[in-house]
């Protein structure tokens, strides 16, 4: 059996269109060794309850505090010996958790595969007319980069004041500490576009957060 893998989902009210049901049954359905953390930020609907009946360990904030500071709370409770986020509203491709895992070496600490967009089944066909990328690629956390646990010993967690972009940051911080992410061509999960995705409505806050993110490291350089 492989070494346990926590897989952490930061979620707010995500039981609109069966979105985390089906995140948590494409994670169950790649039958490794798995724990699944469901980081709960205030929601109002019945994402607990989803969360509970598939066995997942519950994490609840008592204040909102974002996606950021969710994974921050999934870490620290984290038993795996690897760690996997992944949004409550993508699913995993079949086979890709073992495809991540087994392309693991000695000196790699992170392992990287590409996303799909797809457009979800209940966007109105309006909707779908709104351009998305149609060619896999690199750059999210979401179900595409499987990172050893102690990666986070070394180089802190997130900066919970950076609200969308940690993905820039985590990158820089891996670099600078000379950290080697290992990048696999392949899909492992699609990203789900509707109406009310996260990079979307946060849109002006991801533009100053990479401002931000770039100004410290030309500080530092």
């Amino acid at each position: 059996m492989n070494d346990l893998i926590s897989v952490i989902i930061p979620v707010k009210n995500g039981g609109r269109g069966k979105y985390l049901n089906q995140a948590i049954e494409g994670i169950l359905a790649q039958q490794m060794n798995i724990e699944i953390i469901v980081v709960d930020d205030c929601s109002t609907d019945n994402t607990v309850e989803i969360a509970e009946s598939y066995g997942c360990k519950i994490v609840k904030h008592e204040t909102c505090k974002g996606q950021v500071a969710g994974k921050n709370s999934g870490i620290k409770v984290a038993r795996g010996k690897y760690i996997l986020f992944h949004d409550h509203d993508d699913i995993m491709q079949d086979g890709a958790l073992k495809r991540l895992y087994d392309e693991f070496e000695p000196e790699v600490m992170a392992v990287e595969a590409k996303v799909q967009d797809w457009y979800s089944p209940d966007l109105s066909e309006e909707k779908t007319k709104t351009p998305i990328k149609t060619e896999p690629y690199w750059g999210l956390f979401t179900g595409a980069i499987l990172i050893k646990k102690e990666v986070f010993d070394k180089i802190g967690f997130f900066d919970e004041s950076v609200h969308t972009g940690e993905i820039i940051e985590w990158q820089t911080k891996m670099d600078s500490n000379g950290l080697k992410i290992k990048k696999v061509d392949f899909v492992s999960t699609l990203r789900r576009i509707h109406a009310t995705n996260f990079g979307k409505t946060n849109r002006n806050n991801e533009f100053k957060d990479y401002a931000a993110i770039l100004r410290a490291k030309l500080r530092k350089s």
